[in-house]
């Protein structure tokens, strides 16, 4: 997948392959959205090949990142802040990338060790049906297809502590 701003989306039930489309509107790959009962996911090439998955570790809350191979290669997990979202994606010895976004904002920055900004994806409309994932890979510090599971893990992230939080809510926690 190159450099251009990529396209994909999440399933109301979260299950079921949905195509990755660059600018054009051009199919360059495939999600697969595995299962409503489980978070992980596939990001699969133009070939039909499975590139990267992600997945949260059993009784974890940080979200793992594997090759093809099933190798681990990074691992994200939510920052505790104030009036702000960030997550921390550390992939191993290729660095540490900070993920965030203002409170109330769609628009996330990524940056490396140096601060440098090397992606954004934001939640948008109008493009799909439903709502969708708008990635721009600005530096290719880290592939595509691994950046589509880090935006799918923050996805799954947020889904679990709403999910969790309106549970904790209704028993008065």
């Amino acid at each position: 997948m190159n450099k251009d701003s990529l396209y994909f989306k999440d399933n109301f039930f979260s299950s079921g392959r949905t195509e990755v489309y660059n600018s054009l509107k051009e199919k360059v790959g495939d999600l697969d959205l595995k299962s409503a009962f489980s978070s992980s996911i596939d990001v699969i090439d133009g070939n039909g090949k499975k590139i990267i998955s992600g997945r949260f570790g059993l009784f974890s809350n940080k979200w793992r990142i594997l090759n093809g191979c099933e190798q681990e290669i990074g691992i994200l997990k939510q920052k505790l802040t104030f009036f702000a979202k960030k997550y921390e994606y550390n992939a191993f010895d290729r660095g540490v990338y900070i993920i965030e976004a203002e409170a109330f904002s769609r628009e996330y920055e990524v940056f490396d060790e140096q601060s440098n900004q090397i992606a954004k994806f934001e939640k948008v409309s109008g493009f799909f049906a439903s709502p969708a994932f708008q990635l721009t890979n600005l530096k290719e510090s880290l592939r595509s297809e691994e950046l589509i599971a880090v935006i799918m893990g923050v996805n799954a992230i947020q889904k679990r502590r709403s999910s969790n939080g309106t549970a904790a809510g209704s028993t008065g926690n």
